[in-house]
């Protein structure tokens, strides 16, 4: 593997102020952080532009995509849904009648509990999903070909000990 000169960032000049007014402060923190917010919202914008010809944004994306990981038949409550994107049950209802009306998915009642909803993907939704899930993937791996294979990897396991560090991941 070979050493790439260290470039400069916007978050360097921030620490950079940091050091000249409180040079007491460790702001190792600040620049992992710092970069990971910035990448994350870099590569947020980038996503939506991907799915815009889909028709879908990011949130309806991981709906959709939430579906379609559950496996055949395709169908979670919306009480599953709503804990695996971390999502009120109000924020969960206006995507899923969104989707619903464009005929992604279809809600209909839970055979085994009365009172439940199931949310199913629909024929029209799953071939959505499946073309708009490699337009995500491409822009991702673009971002990611600034690194070779192994830091691409080391990366990903260091960011996977840090998300098993925090709090709510334990």
């Amino acid at each position: 593997m070979s050493e790439r000169p260290q470039r400069k960032d916007p978050v360097d000049a921030i620490v950079d102020q940091w050091a000249a007014v409180r040079p007491d402060l460790d702001t190792k923190a600040m620049e992992v952080f710092g970069r990971i917010f910035r990448l994350s919202r870099t590569l947020g914008d980038r996503m939506e532009k991907a799915y815009t010809p889909y028709g879908i944004s990011r949130g309806e994306f991981d709906v959709l995509a939430t579906l379609r990981r559950a496996g055949e038949p395709h169908t979670l409550s919306p009480r599953q849904l709503s804990a695996t994107l971390m999502l009120t049950t109000g924020g969960m209802t206006g995507r899923l009648d969104k989707l619903e009306r464009a005929g992604l998915l279809r809600r209909s009642p839970d055979p085994h509990d009365r009172r439940g909803l199931q949310v199913t993907l629909t024929e029209k939704g799953l071939h959505l999903i499946d073309e708009a899930v490699g337009a995500g993937l491409a822009v991702q791996t673009e971002a990611l070909s600034a690194l070779d294979g192994e830091q691409a990897d080391r990366l990903a396991d260091l960011l996977r000990e840090l998300l098993a560090g925090t709090p709510e991941q334990r």
